[in-house]
């Protein structure tokens, strides 16, 4: 047998749930999360410049375009930034005149505890006025968003970018390995080697570097050193280099999506004679394998060294030129490549180092 409602303390639970939606909408009205929005994007881009020039003061030498890309995303937002605003402020003001007659009815409605049945066909008139300014504070929020929803994409990859590239110069900071002269970092990822060309549980972890001189692969993880029952007891940290090759010995570079989801990217790089093997697969994490591919085709190409803030000295370049091809003192043919920065050479036949 069902046991009858009490009419009274229905009216109460009902009227407590309106006053809670009520405050809910008292506070949407004002638009304050669309405005918050609106004021971190503001604050963000007004630093870019800042963040284009940190970058600079920490030696990143490509895309002498970042700034005029930064520009330009704050000219345009010069003009959104302020319609955007007062476009708020209108319909704020309007909303919150909208729920003015709201807000008596529901004080009117909680008057009503003697006469419950009648409170209660009350709340379901005002709920139904409740969702409807707040859909209509949703469209509005809906509509502010969509008038800076290009600036804000744009923003939001040149953002991404400088961090990642942020991210590579920290990770060159940590590294075992020193820098060319004239050698610069294009980027960095976090990457497994996988030697074999497939996935293994043994592969080492890292970081892989793409600078404009050389692809480098340096192992960065924890090795168990011991274990008990397979469950790791001790460890050391491992940093070392393990893969180097100039960026002219770099061949076909291919991609692959694997795993379960095809969600998981994967460089394979084939390396011309010279190189220490013949081919190299990565597992490379948080970035795209399509992205990788296009900066090492174009570390290939050398398009970098015309992406430059401040142009590589001549004297430098013509000294590459002006590399020996034959062992001075044995007669042996010289066949590796000679990068830029690069003080001498090493004769693979006798030993003999070559100062250039």
């Amino acid at each position: 047998m069902t046991t009858p409602v009490d009419p009274a303390q229905q009216f109460a639970q009902e009227l407590s749930s309106l006053q809670s939606d009520l405050r809910s909408l008292q506070s949407k009205v004002q638009l304050a999360d669309a405005r918050h929005t609106l004021e971190d994007l503001n604050m963000k881009i007004q630093g870019m410049p800042r963040s284009i020039q940190n970058l600079r003061d920490r030696n990143y030498v490509f895309e002498k375009g970042l700034a005029d890309r930064a520009t330009n995303i704050a000219s345009l937002w010069a003009v959104s930034y302020p319609s955007v605003r007062n476009y708020l402020d209108q319909q704020s003001y309007q909303l919150i005149n909208a729920i003015h007659p709201i807000e008596s009815q529901v004080n009117y409605a909680a008057s009503q505890s003697g006469n419950p049945q009648y409170g209660l066909s009350m709340i379901t008139s005002i709920k139904s006025a409740i969702g409807t300014l707040d859909g209509n504070a949703t469209s509005v929020e809906s509509t502010a968003s969509g008038m800076y929803d290009q600036i804000r994409s744009d923003f939001s990859a040149l953002d991404d970018h400088i961090s990642k590239v942020n991210w590579t110069l920290d990770r060159l900071g940590e590294a075992s390995f020193p820098l060319l002269p004239t050698e610069a970092a294009i980027m960095a990822v976090k990457a497994n080697w996988n030697r074999s060309g497939k996935e293994d549980k043994d592969d080492a972890q890292g970081i892989l570097f793409l600078t404009d001189h050389r692809i480098i692969f340096e192992q960065n993880q924890e090795v168990a050193t011991k274990k008990v029952l397979f469950i790791a007891t001790e460890k050391k940290k491992v940093q070392q280099l393990l893969l180097e090759a100039p960026i002219n010995l770099l061949g076909d570079i291919k991609t692959n999506k694997g795993g379960f989801f095809k969600n998981e990217d994967f460089i394979i790089i084939t390396l011309a004679h010279g190189a220490v093997v013949p081919s190299a697969q990565f597992h490379i994490f948080d970035q795209d394998c399509a992205q990788w591919q296009a900066l090492l085709n174009r570390a290939k190409a050398f398009e970098f060294d015309q992406d430059r803030v401040v142009a590589v000295d001549q004297a430098v370049v013509e000294k590459v030129k002006a590399a020996p091809t034959i062992c001075p003192a044995c007669g042996g043919a010289i066949t590796r490549p000679v990068v830029r920065g690069q003080d001498s050479i090493t004769c693979e036949f006798c030993g003999n180092v070559i100062r250039l």
